[in-house]
């Protein structure tokens, strides 16, 4: 029976919270206040008018009794690109939780990109990661997020601890994404109705979709060398929310995928041409 981890704050309680809103010329952090190990490198503008942050924790990782929050809201026309300098890792614990919360409010006619690196978790880590995102009317939402079980390039499995992993979408209150998945063991991992043997799985989103941006998607994955990899990929549309899901054996191959899957659409949903933050090529 799967034991209920510990969910005493006895270490970092930190919180990071940024308000953006568009100015004649670009975006701008319009707001921030954090408290412990959580903080943003000054902005980059690649792209003249779109905002690119990199969120950083210090630390280097999540351990037990941590809780994290961060709290990202867009007002005002901002356009934003979010992502993070290197991945999130919730290493091995005693029992007690390791909780990371992730809150995004975008309001009308503000556009969100959110691409934070891959989350490694450890074996016989207790962790729990949330994101939601809240949408007003025509605002737009791009993100992605992969979680990685244990440390396969190292040889290192997940074998137990407990996982939960949730992401939710609302738009004007109403929900149109709830994805929850909750892992105990390494029989749990390999289970075929779970992700069937693969330590890496990735979820992109992307609203304001349509029947073409299917389309690209699928050809722009169809056109990519995968087949000397052991690799799996869905791609749907749920009204107009594209859903892409990709199984790997290792983080780069998930995020290759992903970032495919984002370089065909940007165009058609943000009215932009792809720019990879600088930061992905170190």
């Amino acid at each position: 029976m799967t034991q209920n981890p510990q969910t005493e704050n006895t270490g970092w309680q930190a919180n990071l919270s940024l308000e953006f809103k568009a100015r004649p010329k670009r975006t701008i952090i319009s707001k921030r206040e954090h408290k412990g190990p959580l903080a943003i490198q000054r902005p980059f503008y690649p792209e003249d008018d779109v905002c690119h942050v990199y969120l950083l924790h210090p630390p280097g990782g999540v351990v037990g009794g941590d809780l994290l929050h961060i709290n990202v809201a867009l007002k005002e026309q901002a356009q934003v690109l979010i992502t993070t300098p290197g991945a999130t890792k919730f290493y091995r614990n005693t029992g007690q939780l390791a909780q990371q919360k992730q809150t995004l409010n975008i309001a009308d006619g503000c556009a969100l990109e959110w691409f934070p690196q891959e989350n490694i978790f450890f074996d016989n880590t207790h962790s729990n990661l949330s994101t939601t995102v809240h949408l007003e009317k025509s605002a737009r939402f791009m993100g992605w997020e992969i979680q990685c079980y244990g440390r396969p390039a190292a040889n290192e499995l997940f074998t137990t601890g407990q996982v939960t992993t949730a992401l939710e979408i609302f738009r004007d209150g109403k929900a149109i994404l709830l994805d929850r998945l909750q892992l105990n063991n390494q029989a749990e991992l390999n289970s075929p109705i779970c992700i069937n043997h693969y330590p890496c799985f990735g979820t992109f989103i992307s609203t304001n979709a349509t029947q073409a941006s299917l389309d690209q998607a699928r050809l722009a994955v169809k056109n990519l060398e995968l087949s000397s990899q052991k690799v799996e990929i869905g791609i749907t549309l749920l009204d107009d929310l594209l859903l892409a899901r990709c199984l790997g054996q290792y983080s780069e191959q998930v995020s290759n995928v992903l970032k495919t899957v984002w370089s065909a659409l940007r165009n058609d949903v943000m009215q932009r041409p792809v720019c990879l933050p600088r930061i992905w090529a170190t």
